[in-house]
Order: C-alpha cells, then structure tokens, then sequence
C-alpha cells in the first residue's frame, strides 16, 4: 500500500519531533520491550509518549503520556484535526489513528517517543517516521499474507524501520540473513544480540553487557517469561545507543524493570485457580507460552480457552499446546474472519486430540460461543489447585478481562 498517503497528511498536520524517537518491531516480543522502555524512562524522570496497538478492552490504550492514557476529548481533538487536513486522502483506520496519536505527542512536549509497530515494519504507518533507534525483538512466521511466508522474507520487512547511520538492534539470536543484509546496505549501526550485546545470570540477578557499557545486579523484569530477558537486554540496548541523550541510572534501571506492567502477556492473576492471560497467536508465541506453563509447577488439570482468526497457524499453535492442555474450552469470536469454535474443534481432533475420561487421564473438548462463556465453563469445572490459560486471539483474552471486569 506504501507510505506515500499517510507521508501526505503528515505533513500537512506538521507533524516532527526534536526529542529521541524508538521504533519496536517484531513478531513477538515488541509490547514487552515497548513497555520495560517506557517504565525505565519514567522511572528516570522523562516524559514520554508510549503507541502500541492492538487494544484490549479500551481503544485509549494506544495512547500514553507520561504513563497516564489518553482522554477521550485529547484523542477526539487529534482525530478531528486529521479528519480536517487528510482532504482527499485516503486513510486506513490504522493510518488515520497513527497519525492523530503521532500529533498529540507532537504536541505533547516529550523527552522521549516509543512507537510499536503494527504489522511488519517497511510498510506500516509508524514507519513515516525516521526513528533514533529501531528495534526488531523476534522475526517468525506471522501475518504470511502481507509479509510473506519465510524468515527471511519477514526478516526484510520488518528491517524496513532501520534507518542510515542510525542504531538497528536486533534481538533474535538467529537474524534472518536478509535483515543483516539490508541494515548494511543502508549503513544503519547494527547490534546483534549474541555479538554487540548479550546478558547473562543465574536465578537471582541478571547482568546486561553492550558495547561499552554494563548494567550488573539487575532484578529480573516483572513482566513474567522465557523471552523477558532476550526483550530487556534489547531495551537496555537502545538505552545505552541513547545514553548521551536520554541518560538512565542504574536505580532507574532496577526500578523500572520491577514496576513495568503490561496485561495480556503471561499475566498470571492473583487467586485460585491459577488463571494464565496470554496473547500467544503463533507457534512462535505458544512456543515461548507453553515453555513458561511447564515452568510454572504441577497443576493436577490445565484448561484452554482458546480462540484464534482463520488466517493465523492454529494447527503450529495446538502443536505446542496439545500435550499441557487437558480441558479445551473453545469460542467463537466476533470478527468474520475468526476460525469458529467448530473449526477449532475439528483442528485439535485432527493434531489427535482425542476426549476420554478416566481418573488422571481426562480430556474435553468443548465449544462455546464467547470466550466470557468459556471462560465461565472452566472455572466451573477447575480445581483449586488447576489452571486454566486464556490464548489466542486478543479479541480471547480482552473477552476474558472484560467477563472478570463485570464479574471477578
């Protein structure tokens, strides 16, 4: 679709930045990252502009300034100046939101702008934008009908943020070779994890070590999972590229990894039993998310409430899951291009996930038209001392929240 139409209304809205700006993208991993960056910042005293997308019940979400979301008459402002100034441009509702976000913070007087990438990278909407650091977390198989169906075709997308002569971190241990390629063919300032910078730990502290500088003695994030500290060695990478701009203390450090909060990923809810959020929506993600349940400790049952859109690998999903999971909960979605429940049935039936009953050996499945009933039928059937893991969809983890919200 290209940036030419969104590049066009950017500019009659008068739309730049003098302050650092951080572009995250990735398969997974770049809410994580976008969040530990923000709560560090904060922590150091900046002001800062946070947009990330999808949300999961308010649309508000996308939007925050200085840790607090955007109010309803700030973003109703900004949608009313693009409306005035597109003309006879068209914007997609992503584009159209981008840019209103992208000028409230304009507007805004920050120290600092973190932007998360929707979908890709070379073509997505915040890539209007030249960023000081550009981040790609992970590259996997994702979204294949827009960025194509290998690592190395996603690996060039999402290396369209990196920008000539600027900081390009990449945070997959593996980068696709054509990610390397491209930063060097633009002469962006590349850090590979693994070479210009790493972590190491045991299980109390982690250490940070870049290029030319080192973080020791750090508290591990409080955003729970395998791939945390692969998302805040990258963070502290793009700190330490900004450190003569944006400069960050140890304490702040420590700090904001502690405080850093993000729902939806591997959010393990207080109480019994044992409720696990998480958005894993491709065998990459429910690779990370099946890594973590095992990690969790013996849980006698574990119950899925699962719902999934038609486009995205639901049979590389289930491969991950089929063999933790006992008691399948599925739903239905509201979108048109969700998989249905039924659908998903037949998918789990066909990986041979089969129901049977048996002291120790049971196994459902089930299908319900909403996740909140779903979710409602697992916890009537869970012991205190089960767990039941919401995933897929973000549309199956908002449903979720807002079920508990009305009725917790």
């Amino acid at each position: 679709m290209g940036l030419e139409r969104v590049a066009q209304v950017k500019d009659r809205l008068g739309i730049h930045f003098d302050c650092p700006v951080i572009i995250v993208g990735g398969t997974n991993g770049k809410g994580s990252t976008c969040a530990m960056l923000e709560s560090i910042l904060l922590q150091a005293g900046y002001r800062v502009g946070l947009y990330t997308s999808p949300h999961l019940l308010d649309f508000n979400e996308r939007a925050r300034i200085n840790g607090e979301l955007a109010s309803n008459e700030m973003l109703t402002e900004q949608f009313a100046a693009v409306e005035a100034q597109r003309g006879d441009v068209s914007l997609t509702y992503f584009e159209f939101t981008t840019l209103a976000i992208l000028r409230l913070f304009a507007q805004s007087q920050l120290d600092c702008v973190i932007l998360e990438v929707g979908l890709g990278g070379r073509l997505d909407a915040v890539n209007v934008l030249d960023a000081d650091v550009a981040i790609v977390t992970s590259i996997d198989i994702d979204h294949t009908e827009y960025l194509g169906n290998t690592r190395e075709q996603i690996g060039f997308e999402k290396a369209g943020i990196f920008r000539p002569g600027k900081t390009a971190i990449c945070g997959d241990p593996v980068p696709p070779q054509s990610l390397i390629d491209h930063a060097q063919a633009i002469a962006a300032d590349l850090w590979i994890f693994g070479r210009d910078y790493n972590y190491s730990g045991d299980k109390q502290q982690w250490n940070y070590g870049g290029r030319s500088q080192r973080r020791n003695s750090l508290g591990y994030p409080s955003l729970r999972g395998a791939n945390q500290l692969l998302n805040a060695s990258a963070a502290l990478a793009a700190l330490e590229a900004l450190r003569q701009r944006l400069p960050v203390g140890a304490q702040e450090v420590r700090n904001g990894l502690v405080m850093v909060e993000l729902p939806g990923r591997f959010q393990v809810l207080p109480g019994r039993p044992t409720v696990v959020l998480d958005v894993a929506h491709n065998p990459h993600a429910a690779a990370t998310l099946a890594q973590n349940l095992r990690n969790m400790g013996f849980h006698p049952y574990t119950y899925a409430v699962f719902g999934a859109m038609q486009d995205k690998d639901i049979d590389g999903v289930i491969a991950h899951l089929k063999d933790i999971v006992d008691h399948w909960c599925l739903t239905d979605l509201p979108l048109p291009r969700a998989a249905s429940a039924e659908q998903l049935k037949q998918r789990l039936i066909d990986a041979g996930v089969v129901p049977q009953t048996g002291a120790g050996t049971e196994r459902s499945i089930e299908t319900f038209s909403s996740p909140a009933a779903a979710f409602e039928n697992a916890r009537s059937r869970a012991g205190e001392n089960d767990r039941i893991a919401v995933f897929g969809s973000f549309l199956t983890v908002a449903g979720v929240m807002e079920a508990r919200k009305r009725s917790p």
